[in-house]
């Protein structure tokens, strides 16, 4: 089962760092120019949580601890067929 972790901060918001990650995994998937089931999953996953979330929701979860200065992780995995997430506060 693909679980990515995304860790945003005050100057990259979480739908930011979903859109570089997805990117990001677009890119190497290109560029390797051979089928890579991981990168496949990844990318899969990426796209589902960023057309599927409430981004606004999401920042308002977590801004107020990146402003106190810890550490916020979004853990992103399937449930039930649907891209989900669990956020861990650190």
């Amino acid at each position: 089962m693909c679980s990515i972790e995304l860790v945003p901060s005050l100057s990259h918001c979480i739908e930011t760092t979903a859109r570089e990650e997805y990117w990001d995994s677009v890119n190497k998937y290109m560029e390797s120019g051979q089928e890579n089931k991981e990168l496949e999953q990844r990318i899969e996953l990426l796209k589902a949580f960023l057309e599927s979330m409430d981004f606004k929701k999401l920042r308002r979860e977590s801004e107020s601890y990146l402003i106190e200065g810890k550490t916020v992780k979004f853990i992103i995995c399937w449930k039930q067929d649907k891209a989900s997430y669990e956020m861990v506060v650190t």
